[in-house]
């Protein structure tokens, strides 16, 4: 399987919609994406992040065999921060466990410290969501510290926790 990442093409509607068209993904997600998730969603979502603002949102399908199975986007910060970026991703769940958010997580890394003057990038999984913590891990993040009671998902209030890589 040829694991990648590439730009969003609006052909990846339907790919986009299956996976997150799925309870199991979007509770391990921020809240605001609709459920269930339809084509149209996707179709949206697709034109908002290939009209974006190239300086400062980077936004990836990630893909198995060039088929959209996920997504990964690092979003860059305002103000004092405006050299550090916010990573969030997710994979399909039949996706799950094969190493590919990690490929994926140091691909978009590697563009953004390559390609940008972004110094930071961090991210800020559930703290129960320990297969996320684990990509960063593998991925060369760094634990930073717990967010406590960050959170409300699904009614629940969670912690979460801080990961972050700099540029070398």
């Amino acid at each position: 399987m040829n694991i990648n990442i590439r730009s969003w093409r609006p052909e990846d509607a339907a790919d986009l919609a299956n996976a997150l068209n799925n309870k199991k993904v979007q509770d391990k997600l921020r809240d605001g994406i609709p459920y269930p998730y339809e084509k149209s969603h996707a179709e949206a979502y697709i034109s908002s992040m290939l009209a974006a603002d190239k300086y400062s949102v980077f936004a990836w399908a990630i893909c198995a065999d060039d088929k959209a199975i996920g997504s990964i986007g690092v979003f860059r910060k305002e103000n004092i921060h405006s050299r550090t970026a916010e990573m969030g991703y997710y994979i399909s769940e039949p996706y799950w466990g094969r190493g590919i958010g990690t490929a994926a997580v140091r691909a978009a890394c590697d563009y953004v410290f390559g390609n940008t003057d972004i110094i930071r990038i961090f991210a800020e999984p559930f703290a129960c969501n320990k297969a996320s913590c684990r990509v960063l891990e593998k991925a060369g993040f760094s634990f930073e510290g717990i967010l406590r009671k960050n959170a409300v998902k699904n009614g629940e209030i969670l912690d979460m926790k801080l990961y972050a890589i700099v540029r070398d």
